[in-house]
């Protein structure tokens, strides 16, 4: 076993060192195009561009400044945005804690929702729960993003004015402006969520100790509390995890859609 993770660690590592390469070669090597250029600007003289590259160590060998460069990202150092013309720190932590608050909420009522509404689909498969539940997760997740933030948009922005259309939060933070983009990636992942949840429990349903518990007499809610409940969310748990990382897709788009200043954005803007 640990021999296993040994190699997956190891294999983890040198991946991330390869893509590190990667990265420094088309950022700081001149492959995309000359590094001072897109500093300065095309209009500078060459003069110029030879003071500022003596400046920023460009002259230097490039394992030198490979090895400089690795060291300053380990150390949460990105340097300086050419764009904002302030550390990429500054920019980037806020970003972050602001998609982190987003998608928080999204997992909390997620998490709960997606759970019940599959294991009362699952409980009894082929019900007329069973088919309203399949009915209404698939519909929600057959929409994408870019088109449900539109339509819910019309429907409470434009048509019910319950809630604000942007979520740039300038005057602080407001809960109502997190509704709809919270709202959007809720319908989105919980439909994926709630058909593996009810496709584990119908299966665990179908078990002979289910049935057997069941024809012992041991009283139902205790047979899916208990028993079934507890195997059929191993899978689940498996999936809720993974959806972190689907969730980031889902993120830009929600987040350049109603102006919130978080991770997803600065991707796109990126």
């Amino acid at each position: 076993m640990l021999i296993f993770i040994f190699k997956r660690l190891g294999f983890m590592a040198l991946t991330m060192l390869l893509v590190s390469a990667i990265l420094f070669a088309l950022l700081e090597t001149g492959l995309t195009g000359d590094v001072a250029t897109r500093v300065l600007g095309p209009y500078v003289s060459l003069e110029q561009r030879t003071i500022w590259r003596q400046q920023h160590g460009y002259d230097r060998p490039v394992t030198v400044r490979y090895a400089e460069w690795v060291g300053h990202f380990l150390q949460a150092n990105f340097g300086e945005s050419t764009r904002f013309k302030t550390p990429v720190a500054k920019v980037l932590w806020p970003r972050l804690w602001n998609t982190a608050i987003l998608g928080f909420w999204v997992f909390i009522l997620m998490v709960p929702l997606s759970i019940v509404l599959g294991v009362l689909a699952g409980m009894r498969e082929g019900s007329m729960m069973d088919r309203t539940i399949s009915v209404i997760s698939i519909i929600t997740t057959s929409v994408p993003e870019f088109a449900s933030t539109v339509l819910l948009s019309f429907i409470f922005v434009f048509s019910l004015k319950w809630l604000p259309g942007t979520s740039g939060m300038t005057s602080g933070f407001d809960w109502q402006q997190l509704v709809l983009p919270v709202m959007v990636l809720l319908l989105y992942y919980f439909g994926y969520v709630a058909r593996m949840t009810r496709a584990s429990m119908a299966e665990v349903m179908t078990t002979d100790y289910i049935r057997t518990a069941i024809l012992k007499g041991i009283p139902y809610r205790d047979v899916i509390l208990k028993h079934a409940l507890r195997n059929a969310l191993i899978a689940t748990f498996t999936v809720i995890m993974l959806q972190i990382n689907f969730l980031l897709y889902g993120v830009i788009v929600v987040e350049f859609f109603f102006g919130y200043k978080g991770f997803g954005a600065l991707l796109l803007e990126a």
